[in-house]
């Protein structure tokens, strides 16, 4: 039986894996910052190790007859006064060091679409120097590139219900977000593949203007769209940049560049962004 151990189970994304390797009975140990992040949760797994990521000591052993390691350990909203380079980069760094340490067979991490042309952005930084480590570890490996998680579009939805929504430059950029369940198949599917990295996004290529439109529908509110021209969006970056910490800018500063780009991946999985959104309708 191949053993993984799952590091950043209590996420948006790990909690799509954790449930995944779950159903495809794989023997899994989860590491989590706080054991009562799971309770309620009505999920079974056959270990837990309770450990702070950063902090090397609390990893020990971890790996201990591990033969996959999967990682979706990343900042998505700044806290604690940690930066990406705490956790994108060194945080990984510990992971990556007790698996070479315990032998284990394979390392599969999430990184982001395009994060290897955005190294100028503070997470893409912090992400791609981690990506170098592991290439150079000796270790197997994957590195998974998803789009958009359709837990950040929740924000256009958000802007729907209060009857505006803000747009950057004409809003025809396109991207193809996926939904956390279908990521995570793709995660697990790896523990078996041999490619070095795999690029995914979700079943629908969308602008901007049809996120909005969807987002509209579902909230039963008036089309009311706001267009912020993209010379607005590049003096707010500069500005930002030089008055802020990287706590406070580093989220903004890698929204508001992917979404003056287009961002489109391979399709793949099932999930709609509609029916995400009405899932999520009380929110």
């Amino acid at each position: 039986m191949v053993k993984v151990l799952l590091a950043g189970a209590t996420g948006y994304l790990g909690g799509y894996i954790a449930q995944e390797l779950m159903k495809r009975n794989y023997f899994t140990r989860l590491v989590i910052r706080n054991i009562n992040k799971l309770e309620g949760k009505g999920n079974t797994f056959d270990e837990f190790l309770e450990a702070e990521v950063t902090k090397p000591s609390t990893l020990k052993n971890c790996c201990t007859d591990i033969d996959v390691v999967i990682s979706t350990v990343g900042i998505t909203r700044q806290k604690d006064n940690l930066t990406y380079m705490d956790v994108d980069y060194q945080a990984n760094i510990n992971l990556l060091n007790e698996a070479r340490r315990s032998n284990v067979k394979k390392f599969i991490y999430v990184s982001v679409l395009n994060g290897d042309t955005l190294k100028n952005l503070k997470i893409c930084e912090a992400k791609e120097k981690f990506v170098n480590e592991l290439v150079n570890s000796g270790l197997d490996y994957c590195i998974i590139r998803p789009n958009g998680f359709f837990s950040d579009m929740i924000e256009f939805y958000k802007m729907a219900k209060r009857g505006r929504v803000y747009l950057l430059g004409d809003g025809t950029m396109k991207a193809n977000p996926i939904h956390g369940e279908d990521l995570a198949k793709v995660c697990v599917d790896a523990i078996e593949k041999h490619e070095k990295e795999i690029e995914v996004g979700g079943p629908e290529i969308l602008t901007q203007r049809d996120v909005a439109d969807i987002a509209f529908c579902v909230s039963g509110n008036k089309k009311t769209i706001t267009y912020i021209p993209e010379w607005m969006i590049k003096i707010t970056l500069k500005l930002m940049r030089r008055i802020t910490k990287s706590q406070v800018y580093g989220p903004i500063e890698f929204f508001l560049t992917v979404a003056c780009m287009d961002m489109v991946a391979p399709k793949n999985g099932s999930h709609t962004l509609k029916e995400y959104f009405e899932s999520n309708k009380n929110i």
